[in-house]
């Protein structure tokens, strides 16, 4: 029994997270009561507080998971040995695929971070700074060995994340190219923004 009753209360937490990402990316942090939140799953509004105590705790759960899931990912999908050129590749396109299939997070982490408070917005911060260093590290190595060619590492670095995120705002599958063809139009976008030498 106890094990049951442990599985029911993740199920439960999970059904409030879902819930609560859905109406954050609908109408705001800062618009969503706990009890509405409650309301969407069917969960009594006391109950909510047995797995969140605060909507600042449901919150950075969100942005915890969603940054830790990422991280976890690219630690599997990385591919450390390839050259900078490849290695540039590579992480735009996992970077696209991941996140197209995580909007309502990405818009999330993005615009609602700035809710966060004291440690919980520093732990998300420190995060997302590691994830930065992926493709920071990759420029740097590229400039270094001259297949790059850039004025500002960190700048740069910046404008390709941020490209990259916009794809969750306007892609739609019914859309005049497919995915494979945007995602390739990219690599070839982000090649041009790090000056990219083109191989012989």
């Amino acid at each position: 029994m106890a094990r049951r009753a442990g599985t029911t209360g993740a199920e439960t937490a999970e059904k409030l997270r879902n819930a609560a990402l859905e109406l954050f990316a609908r109408s705001g942090y800062a618009a969503v009561s706990m009890r509405e939140i409650a309301a969407e799953t069917g969960v009594q509004a006391g109950a909510i507080y047995n797995h969140f105590p605060t909507k600042q705790d449901l919150l950075n759960d969100l942005l915890q998971v969603h940054m830790e899931t990422l991280l976890t990912a690219w630690a599997e999908a990385e591919e450390p040995d390839l050259a900078p050129p490849q290695a540039l590749e590579h992480f735009v396109r996992f970077h696209i695929r991941y996140h197209l299939a995580r909007s309502r997070e990405v818009f999330i982490s993005y615009m609602e971070l700035r809710n966060l408070e004291g440690e919980n917005f520093g732990a998300i911060e420190a995060l997302r700074r590691r994830y930065e260093s992926v493709p920071r590290a990759i420029l740097d190595r590229g400039a270094m060995d001259g297949t790059f060619d850039i004025m500002d590492p960190q700048v740069t670095t910046m404008a390709i994340i941020a490209m990259l995120n916009g794809m969750t705002t306007w892609y739609r599958e019914s859309g005049r190219l497919s995915l494979d063809e945007i995602e390739t139009l990219y690599v070839r976008l982000v090649a041009r923004l790090v000056g990219q030498k083109k191989e012989d």
